[in-house]
């Protein structure tokens, strides 16, 4: 399958309209690109307890497995409201990890035209744990 990195974070810039931040004012989206072709956007949902927050990667990826989706290929996040871009937390790492290969593109970007692209891999090496359950 072609993947087109660029079309995937327009589709993670727009999924950043929806988040609710309003404690932050950090709006981020994500747009989660499965194995079928379909794209699952998510967007990032706070709460006054800040631990209950959601980032919009794990929105995207629960709602991904709640249509009975579990294997992407690609992911793209948007993060609007900073002029650099922004990588994944580790929680975030921590679960992309456990749906998609080492080799899966990454994109991320803030408000301006730069954008790093890196791979699933390179954000979350020495992932013992998910070789482990392959084993």
């Amino acid at each position: 399958m072609d993947i087109n990195l660029d079309n995937l974070f327009k589709e993670a810039e727009k999924a950043a309209n929806n988040a609710y931040a309003p404690y932050s004012k950090f709006r981020v989206g994500a747009a989660l690109l499965s194995q079928d072709g379909t794209i699952i956007t998510g967007a990032n949902v706070e709460n006054r307890s800040f631990g209950l927050t959601i980032c919009a990667e794990r929105s995207a990826v629960v709602k991904a497995v709640s249509m009975g989706l579990r294997s992407y290929i690609a992911i793209a996040i948007s993060t609007p409201d900073s002029k650099i871009p922004v990588g994944p937390c580790g929680a975030c790492r921590q679960v992309l990890s456990e749906f998609m290969e080492p080799s899966s593109p990454v994109i991320f970007g803030g408000s301006s035209d730069e954008r790093i692209r890196s791979t699933t891999g390179e954000l979350y090496p020495y992932d013992s744990l998910h070789d482990l359950a392959k084993a």
